[in-house]
């Protein structure tokens, strides 16, 4: 049997899970009434919000010129938060299909994923979706494949994935173009792990693609990275429906239950090997993945009887989950405000809004979540380097020689009338531009290196405002660069709160504090006596706002006379609420912590 190994790669929304349905259907793998609209996002959260989050892996069958060839498909994720899920999915693979719409022309995750899948030495088949809408330019799209990626134009495949046009011809073309895949390089056995999930009843299911060798039920299996041992109780392979197999050979790819009880036993990317018979050399596995923007998430219930044990679920879930998202990091985090927590990292924005909610929805966990930070580099003097992600653990100012923030080179695909104002909007969060590139007529690709810091918070929705929704992004880390950053730390009433202190540009510091200022002033209850609100840099007050106290007439009672026996009481007067601010204590609600979230202006 023939076999071939391919992922589907694309920017979001350009049809990539439709694509698949149809790759389903046509195979007769799915029938007709079994077959449902995004068959492969199975989480609730991935049909909600119509993108893929997971990679999904379906093996189907396909007969062309009498011949039976196995295919293995991988359908990938389209965000630039999870080009983690993609560049994992691209090493079992020898091709991809990259697949553009037919109204949208090329993005920016276009062309990322077909760089992505370059770099990996795959063979790519270039497939415009979409041409049955009336709006549809398959032949402009395609010659805009040819000037941005070098694709030619006419090795386009044209086809519609919601009414199955062309999707017979893509079939004959994947089985006739793309490569074989590469036979086995040792005698010993080796799979690479590239998935896996936790199931309750039968513990973690781990997905491969054997590269050397087989794999059967009741082999004794080694991971080389863990120096673990198992037995294998169940082999199979997704039809998308799990199918149970005997024996997965050398260039199949399938899933696996072995008894696998804890989460710390699979790490993704490791080698899987014969115990009697081990390998030498482990398979190359992955570049583990950077995380960029880093929050703190503690429990929402704040009663003192049930934290124990909403902390826990917490833990749980977060375990949990890590093991099916190996991209996310966490550590225990305590705070005076918010008591035990995780401080946890993330590859961006929609990546840190993704785990919460299904921390919240898969684990059962409440949650409180803080602003989001980025990881900085700090050169001491004393010439030693730190890696910090908290504000709070910045050290002595006196120590620092310079502070360096990650700088990414974002890639921004326009239309020609917001280019203008998406300039403006690069250069008032500090950008550097680089270039600007013709893609077709009334679109134009600008590169700007900016701070990530400058756009972790609404840079993209300012984007989609500004072009209606037509401007597509791409970003990537390239250096940690130094600037004039600074620590500003908030005091309440003269004391640091260190859970709402940032790290910030010196010039931007007095504008960004004083937002923070004004927010908490409306959060913070009004108290006995008056509470003062200031940012910090060092010894030096930058901004200050104040909460007024509650004052009672204490005068009223008196009328007219001399004006010593009112002075009088309001000295007095004065005196208790100068004592009662001296020991009193301002109880900061959670909500103070959560409105610094919404400051990105």
């Amino acid at each position: 049997m023939h076999i071939r190994n391919f992922s589907i790669i694309a920017h979001i929304d350009h049809g990539k899970s439709t694509l698949a349905d149809r790759l389903l259907q046509a195979t007769k793998a799915v029938t007709d009434r079994e077959a449902k609209a995004q068959l492969l996002d199975s989480m609730d959260l991935e049909r909600e919000r119509g993108i893929t989050i997971k990679a999904s892996a379906v093996t189907v069958n396909h007969t062309y010129k009498g011949e039976v060839y196995q295919l293995n498909f991988i359908d990938t994720p389209g965000h630039v938060d999870f080009t983690y899920e993609v560049s994992r999915a691209l090493t079992a693979c020898e091709g991809a299909l990259l697949i553009v719409d037919s109204t949208q022309g090329v993005e920016a995750q276009t062309v990322a994923n077909a760089y992505l899948a370059i770099e990996n030495d795959l063979e790519l088949i270039p497939v415009v979706n979409k041409i049955d809408l009336p709006s549809a330019d398959p032949e402009k799209v395609a010659m805009e494949i040819e000037q941005i990626l070098g694709l030619p134009a006419e090795n386009c495949i044209y086809c519609s994935a919601k009414t199955g046009e062309g999707i017979e011809e893509l079939l004959d073309i994947i089985c006739e173009q793309l490569p074989s895949p590469k036979p086995a390089v040792v005698k010993e056995t080796r799979a690479l792990i590239f998935d896996s999930h936790y199931d309750d009843y039968r513990g973690v299911i781990v997905y491969f693609r054997v590269f050397d060798g087989s794999l059967s039920k009741g082999d004794k299996i080694r991971m080389m990275g863990t120096e673990r041992n198992f037995t294998i109780t169940e082999l199979g392979r997704y039809t998308p429906t799990p199918v149970q197999a005997k024996t997965i050979g050398t260039s199949e790819v399938g899933y696996m239950v072995a008894a696998i009880k804890t989460l710390d036993d699979v790490r993704i990317g490791d080698t899987i090997t014969l115990e009697s018979n081990p390998a030498k050399e482990a398979l190359p596995g992955y570049e583990e993945p950077k995380q960029m923007v880093f929050c703190d998430f503690y429990p929402a219930s704040s009663e003192s009887g049930s934290k124990k044990t909403e902390f826990e679920t917490l833990r749980e879930a977060v375990e949990k989950l890590r093991l099916n998202d190996s991209s996310f990091t966490f550590e225990t985090q305590h705070s005076e405000a918010l008591g035990f927590g995780f401080r946890c990292g993330f590859l961006g924005l929609l990546h840190m809004e993704i785990v919460q909610e299904r921390l919240e929805r898969e684990g059962g966990a409440e949650i409180v979540q803080t602003a989001p930070t980025v990881n900085y580099q700090i050169e001491l003097t004393d010439g030693t380097m730190l890696d910090i992600h908290n504000p709070a653990d910045l050290p002595d100012p006196a120590h620092i020689k310079s502070i360096r923030e990650p700088i990414v080179k974002v890639e921004i695909i326009c239309p020609d009338e917001s280019i203008g104002d998406l300039m403006r909007l690069c250069e008032g969060r500090r950008g550097i531009f680089k270039g600007q590139k013709f893609v077709s007529m009334g679109r134009q690709m600008l590169d700007y290196e900016l701070p990530l810091a400058e756009i972790i918070y609404d840079f993209y929705d300012k984007l989609k405002s500004i072009t209606r929704g037509y401007g597509t992004m791409d970003y990537e880390i390239v250096e940690f660069r130094a600037d004039r950053l600074v620590k500003v730390s908030i005091l309440v009433n003269g004391t640091p709160v260190e859970a709402l202190s940032v790290i910030c540009h010196k010039e931007k510091a007095e504008v960004r504090t004083r937002a923070i200022l004004l927010k908490l002033r409306k959060q913070i209850d009004r108290h006995q006596f008056e509470i003062a609100l200031q940012a910090a840099i060092g010894g030096k007050i930058i901004a200050r706002e104040t909460v007024k106290g509650f004052r009672k007439n204490v005068t009223a009672k008196c009328y007219g006379g001399d004006i010593s026996r009112k002075r009088k009481l309001l000295e007095k007067q004065k005196k208790g609420k100068r004592r009662m601010k001296a020991i009193g204590n301002v109880h900061i609600p959670q909500s103070a912590f959560l409105s610094i979230l919404e400051q990105g202006d």
